[in-house]
């Protein structure tokens, strides 16, 4: 099962956790966003493996768009 990990609002990429190849298990932080001084951490609901990873520190990413693939 391939899971979309998108931002759910509009803000600026703080840190990227993962890179492509990279096992996660559910619940592990594979971004934090930062919008507006709060920090909003992206979660991983299904453990497998990272695909792709498509931002980078400091981008600016808008609701919907997809910051990771893991499949």
């Amino acid at each position: 099962m391939t899971q979309h990990i998108a931002s759910e609002l509009v803000a600026n990429v703080a840190q990227v956790h993962v890179e492509p190849g990279q096992q996660v298990q559910a619940g592990d932080e594979v971004v934090l966003l930062e919008s507006m001084k709060m920090e909003i951490p992206m979660l991983v609901e299904h453990a497998g493996t990272v695909s792709e990873v498509r931002v980078s520190p400091g981008d600016v990413v808008q609701e919907g768009d997809v910051l990771v693939v893991v499949d």
